[in-house]
């Protein structure tokens, strides 16, 4: 007997003794649920007996016997109504534990998130993958399965699942794809920065999705709610089935603002920003050109984040708007980072060491920004250097700019598709997935060890879409991708460090070092970043024009 707590009402449990009823009155449960039908097994002891055992400890027990694999609709409505009338908390049972939260995540099923309820089983180690189409379809067995199918379904419509499908139907026009996506608009998200620095405006890194989806493509506005690999298909939000023959697995990356107590209730005033939000960014350019003196602060969370340079950015930009307005001399600014350097590629330390002097800014590695009051203008950072304990510190603040933490989103994370970290499990050069071979990933949500860059995207979507369409052809993977991402470090107003790398911090600079010297500050990194990348991203990298992004070929050894 090891109850596995599921909610604060209810945990679940193996088969119950009756001398086990003693230690969970004494462990504060109210109640108990018998699952199990009598008789399943010579050892296991009747509910009579569970239920005399119960009574004398003063705790109330109720019996809905479920056959194995047998749970039904009705059952799942019982469960629930019993549940809510019964004392709390309380432990159902059965011989594993399985048919017991089965029937909650069964009778949960109209209250809660599809993703919520897998996950709240999978950690009290329960996979209720077998039964997702119905909590999808609240806790009902769908009827209808009447579905649509595909040659190839691409989960996301961000940078790369519209590359993916603009490369794909390049090489293969007959084919039948579709994109999955609920959001009506489309971001490019790497002008961000600048729209944060005063130089892009907000507004023209919008399109609409609608104009964005490749001709002849098929957009499915919804969100996914599960994934059934064995069966290949993808289950979208009210249970509606999606079969694939293969599947392209893109859709970006969860921004969990949540993790940091009190932030989501200070965004966008009291002078907290982050230009991780396209809402937000022009507000942190607002909040720039009002600082005339105080503390301003700059947050990097723990890795893996999309543009690891990013939190730098906005503190470069913001310093020089202010050394060129004369009132850097009255601003002190600290770069808060949950890591220990301030680039995980050494090649490119130096230079920017030499900006983090010019604005005189403060480094605080292994600190790890865990709440904020806004109106208060306090920060808490946990700092947990090496072979030290972990202490938290209070900083008070004028300016803030907040980066989230950032995880694989709910349904990728309890998905089969994900690894032990949560991440889409790829074969780092093919971006196949390492069991599923039917399946690929590339962008944010896949798990090689890339830097998580829209740069990289570009360079997967031509990988992703040779390897798919071999595999068509029934030829093995043709194409592999080097780890390429490339981070445009805005260092001033007119100078970047065009960091350029793949696997191991390989060095891989796309342009002759008299062009642009990617480890030095350069104008023409600059116009690159302001006047070149915008209409590649636009009209070439989503029109599967691959410029500068010739996959690479499979070495033969």
């Amino acid at each position: 007997m090891d109850p596995k707590s599921i909610s604060p009402e209810l945990s679940v449990s193996s088969q119950l003794m009756p001398d086990d009823l003693k230690t969970l009155a004494d462990q504060g449960f109210r109640s108990i649920i018998c699952n199990r039908p009598d008789g399943e097994a010579a050892d296991q002891p009747s509910f009579e007996e569970i239920e005399v055992a119960a009574r004398a400890l003063g705790l109330e027990a109720r019996y809905l016997p479920i056959e194995q694999g047998k749970v039904q609709d009705h059952d799942a409505v019982e469960f629930g109504a019993m549940l809510s009338a019964l004392p709390k908390p309380a432990l159902a049972y059965c011989r594993t534990g399985t048919r017991c939260a089965t029937l909650w995540s069964l009778s949960v099923a109209n209250k809660l998130p599809v993703s919520e309820i897998l996950q709240t089983a999978k950690a009290a180690g329960y996979d209720m993958g077998g039964v997702v189409r119905r909590i999808a379809n609240g806790g009902k067995t769908p009827v209808d399965m009447a579905d649509a199918s595909f040659d190839i379904v691409i989960v996301g419509g961000g940078a790369a699942g519209i590359s993916v499908a603009a490369s794909l139907l390049s090489r293969r026009p007959t084919a039948e794809i579709a994109i999955i996506d609920p959001a009506d608009i489309h971001y490019y998200q790497p002008g961000w920065t600048m729209v944060g620095g005063g130089i892009f405006d907000a507004k023209s890194t919008a399109k609409t999705m609608g104009s964005l989806i490749p001709k002849g493509v098929h957009w499915i506005k919804s969100a996914v709610a599960a994934f059934e690999p064995q069966d290949n298909a993808v289950i979208l939000d009210g249970c509606r089935v999606v079969k694939y023959k293969r599947l392209v697995v893109c859709p970006g990356i969860k921004l969990d603002w949540h993790r940091i107590d009190g932030l989501v209730d200070t965004l966008g005033k009291n002078g907290v920003t982050s230009n991780y939000r396209y809402d937000l960014a022009p507000y942190t350019w607002q909040l720039v050109q009002g600082l005339k003196k105080g503390r301003a602060i700059f947050t990097q969370p723990p890795m893996p984040i999309k543009c690891a340079g990013a939190p730098q950015k906005a503190m470069y930009l913001s310093a020089d708007h202010w050394f060129r307005t004369g009132v850097l001399k009255d601003i002190e600014i600290g770069f808060h980072n949950a890591g220990g350097v301030l680039f995980g590629v050494k090649d490119y330390v130096p230079s920017l060491m030499e900006y983090i002097d010019k604005y005189q800014a403060q480094l605080n590695f292994f600190n790890t920004l865990v709440a904020i009051d806004g109106p208060a203008k306090k920060a808490w950072f946990d700092v947990a250097k090496p072979d030290t304990p972990v202490e938290r510190i209070e900083v008070d603040f004028d300016m803030i700019h907040v980066v989230p933490p950032q995880t694989a989103p709910d349904f990728i994370r309890v998905s089969p598709l994900a690894d032990a970290a949560g991440w889409v499990d790829v074969d780092q050069a093919t971006l196949r997935h390492k069991e599923f071979d039917n399946i690929w990933s590339l962008g944010d949500v896949m798990n090689a060890p890339n830097a998580k860059t829209a740069a990289a995207a570009r360079k997967q979507a031509p990988v992703v879409a040779e390897n798919l369409v071999a595999d068509i052809r029934g030829k093995a993977p043709v194409a592999q991708y080097d780890g390429y991402g490339s981070c445009p470090l805005t260092v001033e107003r007119g100078k970047i460090v065009l960091a350029e790398f793949g696997y191991g911090g390989t060095l891989l600079p796309s342009f002759p070092k008299w062009l642009i010297d990617g480890t030095k500050p350069t104008r023409s990194a600059w116009l690159l970043k302001e006047q070149i990348l915008p209409p590649i991203y636009w009209l070439a990298m989503l029109r599967g024009k691959e410029w500068m992004a010739k996959p690479e070929k499979v070495s033969v050894s």
